[in-house]
């Protein structure tokens, strides 16, 4: 699985003018299934991200994770992050998983995200989605598990 992880204030998502998710400070994730991804992909990119290191510590450093703050997780589904563009200028979006895979994916993702007790907002699998966020660094993670 493929995941762009923003380190954020606040987010939200809306969908035709109805907010579908929202968080306080926390972690923007957007996620992209691919091919050969299963449950056990979604499971080690949910434990990544619940101990990714990148809230600072009373030293200023980076070393506490979301769950050590506290903080809110919002995953929003991305195919674009699949995108080649080794062909040209359209890109290509074949290293996608199947619509049916990958929101099977991304709904695993969710259910593990919400099962660490953390709040969790999301977005809506194949919806023409506005994500509005304060960056906070700005600090942006790419992720492959």
């Amino acid at each position: 699985m493929i995941a762009l992880v923003q380190r954020v204030r606040e987010a939200r998502v809306e969908v035709a003018g109805r907010v579908t998710g929202s968080i306080g400070a926390g972690l923007l994730v957007f996620v992209c299934a691919e091919p050969q991804d299963d449950e056990a992909a979604a499971a080690r990119l949910v434990a990544k991200l619940l101990k990714l290191r990148i809230f600072a510590d009373e030293s200023g450093r980076m070393n506490r994770s979301v769950q050590d703050t506290g903080g809110g997780l919002l995953v929003v589904s991305q195919f674009t992050l699949a995108a080649d563009t080794s062909g040209g200028n359209r890109p290509s979006f074949t290293g996608a998983a199947p619509a049916a895979q990958g929101r099977a994916l991304y709904e695993q993702v969710l259910a593990l995200a919400r099962a660490s007790g953390l709040p969790v907002g999301a977005g809506e699998f194949g919806a023409d989605m506005q994500v509005h966020l304060i960056n906070d660094g700005p600090v942006t993670i790419p992720m492959r598990v």
